[in-house]
């Protein structure tokens, strides 16, 4: 006699290990195949038959079955998209296998699909910010010390950790012993103070690099001018206070009041002294007549008349009262003659017919080549006045009426 024994589905399935980490590269190809997940059971016939699934979650509003999907008979896992590092870093779901018997028993397993980084970011330089392309300018000061930062150039990286380390390199440089560039934190330094000699504008072009593989990089380029201090002074010039600018448009008011003050008064001396300096306006001549001789530097002598007995005498001599002239109008006689002049005081108010003193003028003659000359000696004896003497120079041309003046001297 023979006994069968039938299989009872007595046993789960069962993973080899309860948990699986998948390590993914990002920018897979869509379908590629992550990993093969099989169970074991132990049972026999419809009863080992095992069948795998996803069991349904949604990831950042994504149902998990639009990312992954399984072989139903081999439970070989496929990924359905491209992921990328930047934006899905990993991913976390259960797997269930379930055997074919009745009733059918399942196990599950979980699964931490992780996202691996790839070096597919170029490093973006984001200070000093430039248009795609474009120079960078900037000015320093050209009395900038030793050590002085200069510039300070940052590149960022997507990327992980490993393939985002940026370092940093001088790429040209137009003078390699005046600038120095920290390779970790990007600053630019001066090493040394610029001299005479050093160009007005200097070229840096520095590069950012990241430590993937193959590694990627950008450049910035950075046109450094230098300026002169007269920047600074500028500067310090604008932040004078508000009462300086009031002070000094007072100051500019008293100034111009002080001037305008000065110039009127200078104008004023200055027109007074003329008045006082300019001569009167000679009178219009008096007709011939016996008037007498005017003396301006004396007031006491006022006016002298020439007396003569005979009419000849007044034709000889002409007195001009307001010029205090002598006019000789005829050729003079020879040497020796003598003439009386009467003189009248001003001061005493007498006339012509009142006692006046009679003066004595004498004629002395001196001949030359071309020309005569007379000296005339005139005394004058007033009352209650002392004697003056006053000395004529007399000198005659002869030409057609031998005619001369002479003027009168200071007493």
């Amino acid at each position: 006699m023979t006994l069968e024994l039938l299989d009872v589905n007595d046993n789960v399935p069962q993973f080899p290990q309860s948990f699986y980490t998948i390590p993914v590269m990002e920018n897979n190809a869509p379908g590629a195949l992550l990993s093969s997940l099989t169970a074991f059971d132990p049972d026999l016939h419809e009863n080992q038959y095992l069948v795998y699934f996803i069991i349904e979650k949604e990831i950042v509003n994504t149902s998990i079955s639009m990312l992954f999907s399984i072989n139903p008979e081999n439970g070989n896992l496929y990924a359905l998209k491209t992921f990328d590092y930047e934006i899905e870093k990993e991913f976390l779901f259960h797997i269930e296998a379930r055997d074919s018997g009745v009733p059918p028993l399942s196990s599950n397993v979980t699964v931490h699909i992780i996202i691996v980084d790839q070096n597919d970011n170029t490093p973006v330089i984001v200070s000093p910010w430039r248009v795609h392309g474009s120079v960078v300018e900037d000015k320093i000061p050209r009395s900038t010390d030793k050590g002085s930062l200069v510039s300070k150039v940052i590149a960022i990286d997507t990327d992980s950790v490993q393939n985002s380390r940026i370092t940093y390199q001088f790429l040209q440089v137009t003078d390699a012993t005046l600038f120095s560039l920290d390779q970790y934190n990007g600053d630019i330094r001066t090493m040394r103070m610029f001299s005479y000699r050093d160009p007005r504008h200097q070229r840096l072009v520095v590069i950012a690099k990241d430590n993937g593989e193959p590694a990627l990089s950008a450049t910035v380029t950075i046109k450094l001018s230098t300026v002169e201090p007269a920047v600074k002074a500028y500067s310090d010039m604008t932040e004078v206070p508000l009462e300086y600018d009031i002070f000094s448009d007072l100051n500019l008011y008293l100034v111009i009041g002080l001037g305008s003050v000065s110039f009127l008064l200078l104008i004023t001396v200055l027109v007074t002294c003329v008045l006082k300096c300019q001569k009167p306006m000679p009178s219009k001549a008096a007709p011939p007549s016996r008037n007498s001789v005017i003396s301006e530097r004396n007031s006491t002598i006022a006016d002298s008349t020439l007396v003569s007995n005979d009419a000849y005498w007044y034709s000889m001599f002409l007195a001009k009262t307001r010029k205090g002239k002598l006019v000789v109008r005829q050729p003079v006689p020879k040497a020796g003659s003598r003439y009386i002049v009467s003189s009248l005081p001003r001061s005493t108010g007498l006339t012509e017919t009142s006692d006046s003193a009679a003066s004595t003028l004498q004629v002395r003659r001196t001949s030359t080549s071309d020309s005569t000359s007379f000296a005339i000696i005139l005394s004058v004896f007033v009352p209650q006045v002392d004697s003056y003497s006053i000395f004529y120079n007399l000198k005659c041309w002869n030409f057609f009426s031998l005619t001369c003046i002479a003027c009168l001297p200071c007493c």
